[in-house]
């Protein structure tokens, strides 16, 4: 049903249980910032400004919002605090529409792209093992067959773990010795994938920033290695946040863009931080779609990313 599937009671309570500690945290700011006043005036902002910056939005995504809610504001003369949620929404779901954000497709892959190979990066400890094997669930729930490939070579916990999500949904996962070329494993998952016709390819690789150069190098040759198997692979760079980390997720994803081309982005760890305003914050700064939030331990807390409903989630959805 693509873009406009539906979406369940279920999912939506799933979204709404993993973005709880976030609509607290943000509700009790908005309610201390517009305390005892009747419109939105200059106070009001400035207080809603340090409400969404303390939130992990962003200093510049702020200014952003801000900006467009003064000029609500002056377009429509008299504006109540009672009606600033509701503004708040609006403003930020079309600023994630801006942004390219658009509502992913539920776990399909596009048409004559076969195998659909996705590389995915980030660095250590963000989830990003979890959010492959929870990924391949999907997939293979969907009908689809995948292949993994543990191409992050130089931590023996990284495989074990890929194996035990291979083992835990049933997908096969290529391998290599500890210590192996990471190329080398990314070659033999796209090759042994084309000879048994599956459908996705997922690519684990190296979490590690120290060096930027080495990591650009890295993957680059990953990449030229897997053309020799499948000619435009891989067809998506998925990068990999902890939303935990608020502030620091965003030094990440401007080491990884400057390292490799992202594509897409998946945001995990959202239900046991108050710091989900990040998911906004980099949508707007990097401009690349964020495709997945992860909202749980779950296998199946892993949600196609839906702006409206994320937006609803967080500011409360409109009464109707």
């Amino acid at each position: 049903m693509g873009f406009f599937s539906f979406f369940s009671k279920e999912k939506k309570e799933t979204l709404d249980k993993g973005l709880s500690k976030t609509k607290e945290s943000v509700f009790s700011k908005i309610a201390r910032a517009v305390a005892g006043k009747s419109k939105v005036d200059d106070e009001v902002l400035d207080n809603l400004e340090e409400v969404l910056i303390t939130s992990d939005v962003g200093v510049e995504t702020t200014l952003n919002i801000i900006k467009r809610i003064e000029e609500r504001v002056a377009k429509d003369k008299y504006v109540n605090t009672q009606e600033l949620n509701k503004i708040l929404r609006e403003e930020i779901a079309a600023l994630l529409t801006e942004n390219n954000t658009m509502d992913s497709e539920e776990f399909s892959v596009p048409e004559g792209k076969k195998p659909y190979v996705i590389m995915v990066v980030g660095v250590n400890g963000v989830g990003k093992t979890t959010t492959i094997g929870k990924l391949a669930y999907q997939f293979k729930k969907k009908g689809l067959k995948v292949y993994l490939g543990a191409a992050d070579t130089f931590r023996a916990a990284a495989v074990e773990q890929l194996d035990i999500w291979g083992e835990r949904v049933g997908i096969p996962v290529i391998k290599q010795k500890m210590g192996s070329d990471p190329a080398s494993v990314a070659y033999d998952t796209l090759s042994s994938a084309v000879a048994n016709d599956a459908d996705v390819v997922i690519i684990d690789t190296a979490g590690r920033l120290h060096n930027k150069i080495g990591l650009m190098n890295e993957l680059t040759k990953i990449k030229n290695v897997m053309q020799k198997v499948v000619a435009d692979a891989p067809h998506e760079v998925l990068l990999v946040l902890d939303g935990s980390t608020g502030q620091n997720a965003f030094e990440q994803a401007k080491q990884f863009t400057k390292a490799t081309e992202v594509t897409a982005m998946a945001i995990t760890k959202l239900d046991g931080t108050a710091k989900g305003g990040v998911v906004i914050g980099i949508s707007d700064q990097f401009k690349i779609p964020v495709k997945y939030i992860g909202l749980g331990e779950g296998i199946e807390d892993l949600q196609a990313f839906r702006k409206k409903e994320f937006v609803d989630s967080l500011f409360g959805e409109e009464n109707k």
